[in-house]
């Protein structure tokens, strides 16, 4: 039977780089498999992928790829604190694969994957209270003991602080990643007598109870599904959408035009400066906040767009990130480089003018309801019931 010897790491601790390059020489395994993907590969390789910042905006993806920067800055944050890049002992045991003539595994699942069902399994509030952890963590200025480290790396130390806020987060991060790789080095057993298997400290013991009990691994397929089943934010997005409708049609059939064009004002107005005040917070450009003001009052009643839609395209056109502010977004050192950098700036516009145009519009929604004094609950359900002729 093959066999996996599999090391649990720190990502940023010198420690870590002694004890696998060490255990790799000594064993001299047929395959070295480590906690990677072809991204983070080429990430921590300084081959940064084109990415084109528009479609990400388009897409609605902005706020997944600056929580991803984030989370990237925390970690090569604490690093640096200890003279050490993150992901440099996964470098280390590669070479140490080449050298000694063994094959390099790639056994980590594709990380836009795991993003992208982390972020769609967590509910707003889940979503905000991770927000606010992230944020805390990036600014405090706890000291972080390298030694507990090794119990659990920089990303899954941060998840289990999030267990209790959102476990889902570390279901998504920590365990289907556990069961993911415990299957890709099960298939690799098949192939080589002797790997070695280089993870955060934090995955080792999950990997290890899979390969002690494969009948137990989930199905592959269903490890990389990502579902997009149940959108709470586009049913709320249509349920404003017809709240909205129906107060409109409610003042031009109950009272006069004045009414109605009070309405429409406060509505444009109260959207238009949430919006423009969220990209201003994050150092918009004239154009953009002015795209932000003139485009939320249509977006907010719109749940197939969004304000920061147009307001981050117009920051990027303004702008004009290049790949050389990827490459400058690796290496930010402190958070005011974060905030120069153009890719990044253009997420936190797109990003908070959105956070804008949501607060302007449930504002909207509750002034015009008390201009108009109308109660919607019984109002819809007076209407239904004359339109199934019930009363």
């Amino acid at each position: 039977m093959s066999e996996v010897l599999v090391i649990g790491t720190a990502h940023v601790s010198p420690k870590s780089i002694e004890e696998v390059t060490k255990t790799i020489e000594e064993i001299k395994p047929d395959a070295v498999a480590v906690e990677l993907d072809y991204k983070r590969l080429r990430a921590l390789q300084g081959e940064i992928p084109d990415i084109p910042i528009v479609d990400v905006i388009k897409k609605g993806e902005a706020h997944l790829l600056l929580f991803q920067i984030l989370l990237s800055y925390f970690q090569r944050k604490i690093g640096e604190e200890y003279g050490v890049k993150p992901g440099d002992e996964m470098l280390a045991a590669i070479e140490k694969a080449k050298e000694i003539g063994a094959d390099v595994l790639l056994i980590d699942r594709d990380v836009s994957i795991t993003f992208k069902r982390f972020w769609s399994n967590l509910s707003i509030k889940e979503k905000l209270k991770i927000f606010y952890s992230l944020i805390k963590s990036l600014f405090g200025d706890e000291e972080v003991d390298v030694n507990e480290m090794l119990k659990e790396d920089v990303l899954d130390a941060l998840v289990k602080e999030f267990r209790s806020i959102a476990p889902s987060a570390a279901k998504t991060l920590i365990d289907e990643r556990d069961a993911y790789m415990a299957a890709n080095l099960v298939e690799a057993s098949k192939k080589y007598d002797k790997i070695v298997a280089v993870v955060g400290a934090g995955h080792k013991k999950g990997i290890e109870f899979y390969l002690k009990n494969p009948y137990k691994l989930p199905s592959i397929d269903s490890l990389l599904e990502v579902k997009s089943g149940r959108n709470y934010g586009k049913i709320l997005g249509y349920s404003i959408f017809f709240v909205i409708l129906f107060l409109f049609a409610f003042i031009l059939l109950t009272f006069n035009t004045e009414i109605l064009l009070k309405a429409f004002i406060y509505w444009f107005l109260i959207n238009g400066i949430l919006s423009a005040l969220g990209a201003a917070i994050a150092g918009a450009s004239i154009p953009s906040i002015l795209t932000a003001f003139f485009v939320a009052w249509l977006t907010s009643i719109n749940p197939t767009i969004a304000a920061g839609w147009f307001s981050g395209v117009v920051e990027a056109w303004v702008r004009k990130p290049t790949s050389k502010d990827l490459m400058e977004l690796v290496k930010v050192k402190t958070v005011r480089d974060l905030l120069k950098n153009k890719v990044f700036r253009v997420l936190l516009v797109a990003s908070l003018t959105n956070v804008g145009s949501m607060i302007g519009t449930f504002i909207g929604i509750w002034y015009i309801y008390k201009i108009t004094g109308v109660k919607i609950v019984s109002l819809l359900k007076n209407s239904i019931a004359k339109v199934f002729g019930f009363l």
